[in-house]
């Protein structure tokens, strides 16, 4: 579950990334469908771990992205029996989404080590993304009845949390306690989290999340659209910033460990502006992780509120400037740890990168004026520069290393069906796109 949040090992080093996948639903995915959040070494050996409801669902969306990327269709086509398996496994009884309404209701494990019961924003968006890239993938392999199963649980989902979850300002967590613990599928507790099932602790409720769009976050990663409402995404963001942001730590405080401090500038995890809040929250409510605080910030660009993304950026890199703390360590759990690679997503979200070996696209945002990227596909990277002359658009695409196969580019809204070209190294290819 914490790899879900990282970008740079897909979009820098493709080949790692897909065998990571290959790790998690060749090794990880036992006979049932759950996945073990923790592998066994040596592979092959086997695992009786504990399914994280986040983590599972985001190795689904990361199966898409990887082979969104790369475009191999033969390797989609050897996971995909694993895939489609490990997603059934949400409506397992007693499971996650048992009643199949695309919302995630029951015990679900996730990256705060606890067990969160009833329906919340960051769980279902990860389960609601996990629904729309399966539908792609399975339409791509044919499998087309389950591609409309995955349709229709996520449309009923992201109605239904729009509906019920949304507050006017965030998305809450709506508490539902277990029956007992009989209820609860085997492989979904770990017994890290609640103990009292008649009123769990150590769960969410109406607190203003940092990531509770993680998902949305990925899916825009993938170029999977809206997981929920547009306008109440884009309010979402604008809440975290204005109820979680701090320019000063040193009238706030934290019960848990310490990542940031004094006159430093930080996104916390969580806040409770309506009050209600629960008598013993998750346990890193009051922290700051900068992995979370990048997933934010993307979050913002995409929605256009780059100020207030630059402004938790540079808080992060304030902190970490080699003189306070490494540079090229943020710390969260441990040191170089792997979340805080969500980073690479602005690199993703300011130049509007997005990359389809399947239909050999690549896209870009609208520039302003004339603007310059660096763009990396995980197997390729090099440069791309823009300029507007008049109602036309000079664009300039050079490959640095490895090769890259297009038939359309996309600048902002505006798509160009080209003849088809392979671009290396050695040659440079430029359009003239017309407005």
């Amino acid at each position: 579950h914490v790899w879900n949040y990282e970008q740079a090992t897909a979009f820098l080093f493709g080949d790692l990334a897909r065998g990571m996948r290959e790790v998690e639903f060749l090794h990880a995915l036992d006979e049932n469908g759950k996945m073990s959040f923790r592998v066994n070494l040596p592979l092959g050996v086997a695992s009786d771990g504990i399914a994280a409801a986040d983590g599972q669902m985001g190795c689904l969306m990361k199966l898409f992205r990887e082979w969104k990327l790369c475009g191999d269709d033969e390797w989609l086509r050897k996971l995909w029996p694993y895939a489609r398996k490990a997603l059934e496994f949400c409506w397992i009884e007693g499971g996650w989404d048992a009643d199949r309404d695309g919302v995630m209701e029951g015990c679900q494990h996730n990256t705060m080590d606890v067990e969160y019961f009833g329906p919340n924003p960051q769980m279902g968006g990860w389960y609601l993304g996990a629904l729309r890239a399966s539908e792609e993938m399975a339409r791509h392999v044919g499998d087309e009845d389950f591609a409309e199963e995955c349709r229709r649980l996520f449309h009923n989902g992201s109605r239904w949390m729009d509906e019920n979850l949304w507050n006017g300002y965030y998305y809450e967590h709506h508490i539902r306690p277990p029956k007992d613990e009989y209820s609860i599928a085997a492989g979904l507790r770990l017994g890290v989290g609640a103990r009292n099932f008649a009123d769990p602790e150590l769960q969410l409720g109406a607190g203003c999340l940092v990531d509770q769009l993680a998902g949305q976050f990925m899916a825009h990663v993938c170029g999977l659209g809206y997981l929920l409402d547009k306008n109440h995404v884009a309010h979402t963001l604008q809440s975290v910033m204005q109820f979680n942001f701090r320019e000063t730590l040193r009238d706030h405080f934290n019960h848990m460990r310490t990542y940031a401090l004094g006159d430093e500038a930080a996104l916390l995890m969580c806040s409770y502006p309506p009050g209600r809040r629960p008598a013993r929250p998750f346990p890193y409510y009051n922290e700051v992780m900068t992995g979370f605080e990048y997933t934010a910030a993307v979050g913002m660009i995409y929605e256009g509120q780059t100020a207030n993304a630059m402004k938790c950026i540079e808080a992060i890199r304030s902190r970490y400037d080699g003189h306070k703390r490494n540079p090229f360590d943020e710390a969260e759990c441990g040191h170089h740890y792997a979340r805080a690679m969500a980073s690479w997503g602005a690199v993703i979200a300011l130049s509007g990168f997005e990359y389809s070996a399947v239909e050999k696209k690549i896209t870009f945002a609208a520039p302003g004026e004339a603007s310059r990227y660096f763009w990396s596909n995980g197997g390729a990277w090099g440069q791309y520069t823009i300029q507007r002359r008049g109602e036309s658009l000079d664009v300039e695409l050079s490959v640095l290393h490895g090769t890259l196969e297009l038939q359309k580019i996309r600048i902002g809204q505006t798509e160009q069906v080209l003849p088809e070209v392979r671009i290396s190294s050695e040659n440079a290819a430029r359009f003239i796109i017309s407005l």
